[in-house]
């Protein structure tokens, strides 16, 4: 079975994304991991998420894909030694000095290859096999003829591999990335990427001021940086039958609105779920979003791919809260996250995907024995209806 692998900044994301539907969280410690600002988790943090894991059969990957400085190696083994005693599933790498220092060191954990280590072709595949690997993350540059090679070509061989299907694409080559670090001072490959590809630039060459380069070019003008989030759903059932062991959705610095959303439309397509293409691109657009593209998937890259009307975020929804666990005189209690007024239309999104409408009472209650008109972030409404625990609260945009 085809795994659905989802990302995690937090201990509270990891539980979230299991409630969603994924059968495996990936997650970074808050050193050696490239993603410095998602929050990330302590060691006993991890020792907490593996168990929750493992107590439901689902796995938990920790992301070791910083680029290391020799006197790095020391610290990082000795936080991968720390992490195998806790039982990870395994560790996300791409440098092949990590590769082979915690081979070296007598680490038995599994190792995965990253997307950051720019992977193309069959060949490097099948060496990172022999040199432990048991699977890759394949780049997202590649198209889906070439995926399908690829495949062909690794075929009675054990190596597993793993494609990107959902989340944001990178300027540079897999996120190999330096425009950060002259802009910012902020290092993109040490995990401190502050994301300058999506601002507004433009491109013009010394000796012409004022003269654009046709780079991709159509009459409303250049589009280099700010592309849209790839969005792959509709290939899912072919990949499958290519025989990809895993689809990862990236974000380990989005919202929990985000993981139940996205994860939720990509549980039922791999459960068999005959999704459209307009649904689905309707249930993504509720959360935060720069626009879809199938990107490098379709064969190519053209202005299409690229957000054009600018790179602020848009969404169809405002996520108001969420359905907590605890259960007051069988009433609901929703943790208010953004301004909530009573009577107001609203939609769920429970963790079995169903999406329903609900009006919300008047006057709220509120835990605290008050009631009002509003409830604002901080706040928990008691709710009659019987919601699931993790059940998404939010408004629709009109």
């Amino acid at each position: 079975m085809t795994e659905l692998l989802a990302p995690a900044g937090t201990l509270e994301k990891l539980k979230w994304a299991v409630q969603y539907g994924a059968d495996a969280v990936y997650f970074g410690t808050k050193e050696f991991s490239l993603r410095s600002f998602a929050g990330n988790f302590s060691i006993d943090d991890v020792d907490k998420g593996i168990s929750y894991l493992h107590e439901r059969e689902k796995k938990g990957y920790v992301a070791l894909n910083i680029y290391p400085f020799s006197n790095e190696y020391c610290e990082l083994v000795k936080t991968a030694h720390a992490l195998e005693e806790i039982g990870v599933d395994a560790f996300i790498v791409s440098d092949l000095g990590v590769l082979w220092e915690l081979k070296k060191e007598g680490i038995k954990t599994t190792i995965h290859i990253s997307t950051q280590a720019n992977t193309i072709s069959y060949q490097a595949v099948a060496a990172y096999e022999d040199l432990g690997a048991k699977r890759v993350n394949l780049a997202r540059e590649l198209s889906f003829d070439q995926i399908q090679e690829i495949q062909e070509c690794l075929k009675g061989k054990a190596i597993e591999t793993e494609v990107f299907i959902h989340g944001a694409v990178c300027f540079s080559y897999s996120g190999r990335c330096a425009i950060s670090d002259y802009l910012t001072g902020r290092r993109a490959n040490r995990g401190e990427c502050t994301h300058p590809c999506r601002w507004k630039y433009f491109l013009v060459e010394e000796e012409r001021p004022g003269e654009y380069l046709p780079v991709a070019e159509d009459d409303r003008g250049l589009y280099f940086f700010n592309s849209r989030e790839i969005a792959l759903f509709p290939y899912v059932t072919s990949l499958n039958k290519m025989g990809i062991a895993s689809f990862k959705i990236e974000g380990r610095m989005k919202s929990i609105h985000y993981l139940a959303s996205v994860i939720s439309l990509y549980r039922k397509v791999l459960d068999g779920v005959d999704v459209s293409e307009e649904k689905g691109i309707e249930l993504l657009n509720r959360v935060h979003n720069r626009g879809y593209t199938y990107g490098f998937m379709k064969g190519g890259t053209g202005p299409e791919d690229y957000a054009i009307d600018g790179n602020r975020s848009k969404a169809t929804a405002v996520f108001l809260g969420n359905i907590t666990e605890e259960k007051i005189d069988c009433c609901s209690v929703m943790e208010v996250r953004n301004t909530v007024h009573n009577g107001e239309v609203v939609e769920t999104l429970n963790p079995s995907g169903n999406i329903e409408r609900t009006v919300l009472p008047k006057p709220l209650l509120k835990k605290d024995g008050t009631t009002g008109v509003l409830a604002n972030h901080g706040e928990y409404l008691l709710l009659s209806e019987k919601f699931e625990p993790y059940t998404i609260v939010r408004r629709l945009e009109k």
